[in-house]
């Protein structure tokens, strides 16, 4: 008769094996293979001339050329410069070229490469080299053909510090493992105890967690940058960053216990590796299958609207409905009754623990 006790070593040194393997993969495919097959494809840019006067009728053809490179890499939008900085501030563009004449007495070129702190730093970086790149060729150009060129100037919209850049992806990382680090460890001394949290249990588990980790959060933003606005609408955000979270692990721990964290735990490594990345960088099978739906992205580029001082931008509204939407499946799922009977089953021990006496006689 076979059993667990009498299953070969070498068959138990096989699944070990096989299991890390496995892992190996899965983690690969979250983390290292998005940005081992990161690439541009079709990133938005802009390219603005004046839409009047006689610089207009001159820059035009300047624009169109401008726009008529990068092939299928950069996606161009050739524009006002109005226009360009109104799609620059909803994120519709990485970044605008603007082509001005020059304000000297001679005519020439006036080239500014304007950016944006509220954008994904992945997407500025990118785009500034681009637009730079394509600044240098526009005005060597003009120089040879008699003008005057001004040097390549660049301006940046919602100016960002360093530790503004980083802190909408270290906010959403901190919350998830925030939460679910206090949920894992509630569930399992709950379990260990041999009882069941109570829906008062739950719900104090939600809110504070969500409180103490943006508190947290909020906490190391300041030590990291006191200039960083951390207003009403700034720790409402992360608030509900975190309520979000907590709603979303509370409930699926409450469903599949400590088995939970083998899905929730997995999770955390796609924030760093997909949220902190734009879309057009990532190759599409990592777009679709990952980015398309993973609640970090919403998080991350929604926070950095609302730090940056844009909080009217289109994603913090998506960010907005997802973690709400988040939120209240959460709890429904936490506040949802229990079945007659549950808490005392799942307070008793599991049969493969409970103590049979035996009698010898």
């Amino acid at each position: 008769m076979s059993g667990p006790n009498t299953t070969k070593p070498g068959a138990l040194v096989s699944i070990a094996v096989a299991v890390g393997a496995v892992a190996v993969a899965v983690l690969g495919i979250l983390t290292f293979g998005v940005q081992t097959t990161a690439a541009p494809d079709g990133v938005p840019l802009a390219v603005a001339v004046p839409e009047q006067g006689p610089a207009a009728t001159a820059l035009r053809p300047v624009a169109q050329r401008v726009a008529g490179q990068g092939g299928e890499e950069i996606s161009w939008t050739a524009t006002t410069p109005e226009r360009a900085r109104a799609m620059l501030t909803d994120k519709d563009v990485y970044g605008v070229l603007e082509l001005a004449p020059s304000t000297d007495a001679a005519p020439g070129l006036a080239p500014t490469v304007l950016t944006s702190g509220a954008i994904n730093p992945s997407g500025t970086q990118l785009a500034q080299q681009v637009l730079t790149s394509a600044a240098q060729g526009v005005s060597q150009a003009a120089s040879a053909q008699g003008l005057a060129v001004q040097p390549v100037q660049a301006e940046q919209l919602h100016e960002a510090s360093s530790a503004a850049r980083s802190a909408p992806l270290a906010v959403t990382a901190l919350s998830w493992i925030g939460c679910l680090a206090a949920g894992a460890v509630c569930t399992m001394l709950f379990t260990r105890g041999g009882r069941v949290a109570g829906l008062g249990s739950r719900l104090s588990l939600l809110l504070g967690s969500a409180v103490l980790v943006t508190g947290a959060s909020a906490g190391l933003l300041a030590w990291w940058d006191g200039s960083l606005p951390l207003d009403t609408d700034v720790l409402g955000f992360m608030l509900l960053i975190a309520g979000a979270f907590a709603a979303v692990q509370g409930a699926l721990l409450r469903l599949l216990k400590l088995r939970a964290m083998a899905v929730l735990a997995p999770l955390y490594l796609m924030a760093p590796s997909v949220a902190g990345q734009v879309p057009e960088l990532l190759n599409p099978a990592y777009r679709a299958a990952l980015w398309s739906w993973t609640p970090f992205r919403f998080s991350t580029e929604g926070l950095r609207s609302v730090l940056q001082g844009t909080p009217g931008a289109p994603d913090v509204r998506q960010a907005v409905w997802v973690l709400g939407g988040m939120l209240l499946a959460g709890l429904i799922v936490l506040l949802w009754p229990g079945r007659r009977g549950s808490a005392a089953q799942q307070a008793q021990p599991d049969a493969a623990e409970r103590v049979v006496p035996v009698g010898v006689h």
